[in-house]
């Protein structure tokens, strides 16, 4: 019998230690360093090559001279998976300011075939479509890798924040027997010759647990069986969400959710330069967030740019544009509040503003001209929730497991869902969620 040896695979040939190394002072010119990766790129010159190495986040470049290798540089590709011997060589033209003189390399593996996308360019040169159908090899490249590093940075502050504030994390079932939402298109799935669906919403779930922890949230699949097809939805997306109980106001959601903005900022700006940097992403210092009711906001929008006042009951997607553009030119914000939607427009268990009913205690949060957040206060008392229910013509017998809580209890509490893909999308200014994230699924496709 043997033991298992737990100093095996501790990141010893990780660049980024040596990086860190190299800033703090501990690894200095004239050092001899382990790394590994893959050949990004090899440019080959007249008497020696520079390979640059992709590591998990950084390129690195490294020098390769024929005498010092007992191979050819013939006998390397692109795509090569290699781990190197080298020595630290300052050079301050480096972004990382050193590179790396290569004493001995070992390939690990090798490409069967040839690339079919060029992915060592800075960008790369094709449509959404072919980075999606070759989706393993364009994250390769460093500009895609890096949006989906910040989808990274996202979800770790959000939980950072989130236990921060003394909030508990659960898990919440993908496979359901009912709706959350009270009737907006599901998936459909076999659950052993029973009707089941995929959860469109992990709501039901974090009110009931308000009434076991009082500050709850998860980060989990949320499915939503919409025909649409446009490039600020998709059908299988990640929801951030929470629930907090023994709340005053529906503002004591929003105020939650401005400090995880202010921080969410702060933490990508100190924990993800070099990301945003690739990215050409500059994050601004966040304000005071405004907010404004529901009919105030569209008045002012239809009086400020001329614009026809429609739909009474929701805001279109040029009106958000035009709030983004507002309250960014007003009061240098990206980000702002609409509060008080129509109750026809808000889900049955949206508690309705005491003083004109046509109304809720909701609100959605907007950044850059786009919707990122739904949220609001929430029916606790049972005869109003039950009530309500009955009201839109639902048959209470289908929500007997949601109407339990009410029944045995509940304090006043709210919460909010927020769609990370639609936020980093919206936070990196780019025009399609598909390329921030990492294998989408909508109505064209599902795979890879």
């Amino acid at each position: 019998m043997e033991m298992i040896d737990l100093s095996r695979y501790t990141g010893k040939y990780d660049i980024e230690t040596v990086i860190d190394g190299f800033e703090k002072g501990t690894v200095k010119d004239g050092d001899t360093v382990e790394i590994e990766g893959m050949i990004h790129r090899i440019r080959a010159m007249k008497s020696f090559a520079f390979f640059v190495l992709r590591t998990q986040r950084n390129l690195v470049q490294c020098v390769y001279e024929p005498s010092d290798s007992d191979k050819p540089i013939a006998d390397f590709k692109e795509e090569d998976s290699v781990r190197l011997t080298g020595t630290i060589k300052k050079d301050d033209r480096s972004a990382l300011g050193f590179e790396i003189h290569i004493n001995s390399i070992e390939v690990l593996s090798s490409p069967a075939e040839n690339m079919p996308i060029v992915i060592n360019k800075k960008k790369l040169d094709c449509n959404v479509d072919i980075k999606l159908d070759y989706r393993s090899l364009s994250l390769r490249n460093p500009h895609e890798r890096a949006a989906l590093k910040i989808v990274d940075g996202i979800i770790n502050a959000f939980r950072s924040f989130m236990h921060g504030e003394g909030f508990t994390e659960f898990v919440p079932p993908k496979i359901v027997s009912a709706g959350a939402e009270g009737g907006a298109d599901m998936f459909e799935v076999d659950y052993f010759g029973e009707k089941a669906l995929l959860n469109q919403s992990p709501q039901m779930y974090k009110q009931m647990m308000v009434g076991v922890f009082k500050k709850v949230y998860t980060v989990a699949p949320v499915f939503r069986a919409e025909k649409h097809s446009t490039s600020r939805h998709i059908n299988e997306f990640e929801g951030l969400d929470f629930e907090m109980g023994f709340i005053d106001s529906f503002e004591d959601i929003m105020a939650v959710e401005a400090r995880f903005m202010k921080y969410m900022f702060d933490y990508l700006k100190t924990n993800y330069s070099p990301e945003l940097k690739e990215l050409g992403v500059e994050l601004p210092d966040i304000p005071d967030i405004p907010q404004f009711k529901f009919m105030e906001i569209k008045e002012i929008i239809a009086d400020k740019y001329n614009r026809e006042f429609r739909n009474p009951n929701d805001l279109e997607p040029e009106e958000e544009r035009l709030i983004g553009e507002y309250v960014m030119e007003t009061y240098g914000s990206p980000l702002v509040f609409v509060t008080h939607y129509p109750s026809k427009k808000r889900p049955f268990y949206a508690m309705d503003d005491p003083e004109n009913p046509k109304y809720t205690l909701s609100f959605d949060l907007l950044l850059n001209g786009a919707e990122v957040t739904t949220g609001g206060q929430r029916i606790h008392d049972y005869q109003k929730q039950l009530d309500k229910i009955k009201s839109r013509g639902m048959n209470p017998e289908e929500f007997s497991d949601f109407l339990m809580m009410h029944k045995y209890g509940m304090p006043p509490h709210g919460g909010l869902g927020i769609g990370l893909e639609r936020l980093a999308m919206k936070l990196l200014g780019v025009d399609n969620i598909r390329t921030v994230t990492a294998f989408p699924r909508d109505i064209g496709r599902i795979n890879p």
